[in-house]
């Protein structure tokens, strides 16, 4: 075998988990759903995270959506998700969570029941300018039983707010995490999503 062709393969077999390279040790595949309202930060968390090339749906906004697509909170976005965004990270050596962002306008609602079906739990990102925007997506997974957690997504020149504050805003329970953090921050997105993890075990221990 060629050398170089050698070397290329000990560097990719270097940034394997233990799980792709050891068959006996079966990863545990956790899927979570990352939701909220419109332009809150969903395709950047899942960006932000995935060590694979995230799967986008982005299509530009157009005209025809300027009645129900409202930018006054996000006058910079000129794209929109509308499938779902897709991305994966591994946790502990042989934990991997597999994350699905799902659209956030209204007319997009009806792929939510597909996305969610098998997942452990929710992100719902909330943006302190729109918390409004987030109350379909709690009503959602609070009627459907699925465990989720609040996350802040605290944008540049938005006024900042405690948890306890926000959690009375949205009246989210007291059972429920609600947490600051930024979806453009690696670590603060993992934290984010230790924290479900975490709380989809206390309320599903089997």
């Amino acid at each position: 075998m060629d050398s170089a062709v050698s070397e290329l393969l000990v560097e990719d077999e270097s940034q394997l988990q233990a799980w792709q390279t050891d068959r006996s040790r079966a990863p545990i595949a956790t899927k979570i759903v990352v939701a909220g309202g419109f332009g809150v930060g969903k395709t950047t968390l899942v960006t932000a995270v995935s060590e694979i090339t995230p799967l986008q749906t982005e299509a530009l906004m157009t005209q025809a959506s300027a009645d129900t697509d409202d930018l006054s909170g996000t006058p910079d976005k000129t794209t929109t998700t509308v499938a779902m965004d897709f991305g994966r990270i591994t946790l502990d050596d042989d934990l991997v969570l597999y994350l699905f962002g799902t659209p956030g306008q209204q007319r997009f609602w009806f792929m939510w029941d597909d996305l969610v079906r098998g997942a452990i739990g929710a992100v719902v990102l909330a943006d302190t300018r729109r918390l409004s925007d987030c109350f379909p997506a709690l009503d959602y997974f609070e009627s459907c039983g699925l465990p989720y957690i609040v996350a802040v997504n605290h944008f540049e020149g938005s006024e900042r707010f405690e948890v306890p504050d926000v959690r009375e805003a949205l009246t989210v329970p007291p059972h429920i995490p609600v947490l600051i953090m930024d979806a453009r921050q690696r670590i603060s997105v993992i934290e984010s999503l230790l924290a479900l993890v975490g709380h989809a075990l206390d309320a599903t221990p089997e």
